[in-house]
């Protein structure tokens, strides 16, 4: 997973009346990040609390930024001012989907429970041997040999 902040210090930016966005998160070196709002998804850890799937704010020409909600300050026992450790990757479309429909053609294929049998490193190495194929038919090609190798 290629992070785009990791274990940096931020301050916790409180702006009044700005809504969802009061409390937020300046994330640095993320203006070349290209998508519009709902398309720029991250997770990762802030404070050592898991966020996942969070959507990154796109500011024409500058840094994006984090909504910080009420259930994250209180969970990391934190106010505007204050800093935080961050730690986030960008999600892509293409993984969230693909892996969900590998898993989706391994239960109609009626092999998912001999892979979810297998460790947690020969399921990621799997999962990612199919999503770093540069295009579809490879993807199905070997996803075809694993349904054949698990169906054994």
């Amino acid at each position: 997973m290629d992070y785009i902040i990791k274990e940096e210090k931020l301050e916790l930016k409180y702006e009044h009346g700005k809504g969802a966005w009061t409390y937020h998160l300046r994330i640095p070196n993320s203006k070349h990040i290209v998508g519009k709002w709902g398309d720029i998804k991250v997770s990762g850890l802030i404070d050592n609390y898991t966020i996942e799937g969070r959507n990154l704010a796109p500011i024409k020409g500058e840094d994006k930024m984090l909504s910080i909600n009420s259930e994250i300050r209180k969970a990391i026992n934190k106010k505007g001012g204050d800093f935080v450790t961050v730690s986030l990757y960008l999600l892509s479309k293409k993984e969230e989907i693909t892996k969900k429909s590998i898993l989706e053609t391994f239960k109609e294929s009626q092999v998912l429970e001999s892979f979810e049998k297998l460790n947690e490193f020969e399921k990621d190495e799997i999962l990612e041997s199919i999503i770093s194929q540069k295009n579809e038919e490879k993807q199905i090609k070997i996803i075809i040999q694993l349904i054949d190798k698990l169906s054994r």
